[in-house]
């Protein structure tokens, strides 16, 4: 989900297979230093982006491709079943 899974942080890598409309730091937060997050960021228009976390814990973030994904949904709308 959006918040991640924090009980088996870190990782070395994290997919999210819906859009955000910005990157969840709870998910920067669980990426290992070292590691990579592929998550695409926008409302309508959407960027795929990659997330490289370094060995110092700064974060680089850069846009491959134009991409159209679901919106990533709260919690709540989830539980609505919306």
């Amino acid at each position: 989900g959006r918040q991640g899974w924090q009980q088996f942080a870190p990782y070395n890598a994290i997919h999210v297979g819906a859009a955000a409309s910005e990157i969840p730091p709870s998910l920067i937060e669980q990426l290992k230093p070292g590691g990579r997050m592929v998550i695409p960021v926008g409302n309508f228009f959407q960027d795929l982006q990659v997330v490289d976390k370094q060995l110092d814990g700064s974060v680089n973030v850069r846009s491959e491709t134009s991409v159209r994904y679901v919106p990533l949904t709260s919690r709540a709308a989830q539980l609505r079943g919306s």
